[in-house]
């Protein structure tokens, strides 16, 4: 069963997101151990001593990640199917409202992109795990991805 650790920052502080989290982390419970570490959000209104910061924590948690990122590589479901099939021990990083450090960009293995559009970083938390149970269910052959 593969593992897959989520690394983001700060709480899911919507609700209804929050039970989002939860049901797709439920699903995902029999392709995968899903488990999620949030990274200690940086309070004030310095973005880049914020994104400093946070990028320094995200770095003592995660030694090999692959970063969400709006300028990173898209995929279509499959793709992205095949893409977490072939990758070995899987961390995902989903920075803070201000994005991630120049440093977590640099040290990613690989940049993500969940679409073209900006999500916010809760919603963004939503979507990849949908995505992962997605990408379990063609990996395995089943209907949910028609």
């Amino acid at each position: 069963m593969k593992k897959i650790r989520l690394l983001w920052v700060g709480r899911t502080k919507d609700r209804a997101l929050a039970d989002l989290i939860e049901y797709y982390r439920k699903l995902l419970s029999g392709y995968s151990r899903v488990s999620i570490l949030e990274i200690k959000e940086e309070r004030g209104r310095d973005a880049a001593a914020s994104r400093e910061a946070e990028g320094k924590r995200i770095l003592a948690a995660s030694e090999a990640f692959l970063l969400l990122d709006e300028r990173g590589l898209e995929y279509t479901s499959p793709e992205f199917a095949h893409f977490i099939n072939t990758a070995d021990g899987t961390d995902i990083v989903i920075g803070g409202a201000f994005g991630v450090s120049d440093d977590v960009r640099a040290r990613a293995r690989a940049c993500i992109a969940l679409s073209r559009m900006t999500f916010t970083h809760e919603m963004a938390r939503v979507i990849v795990l949908e995505q992962l149970f997605r990408a379990m269910t063609i990996l395995k052959g089943r209907e949910y991805h028609h």
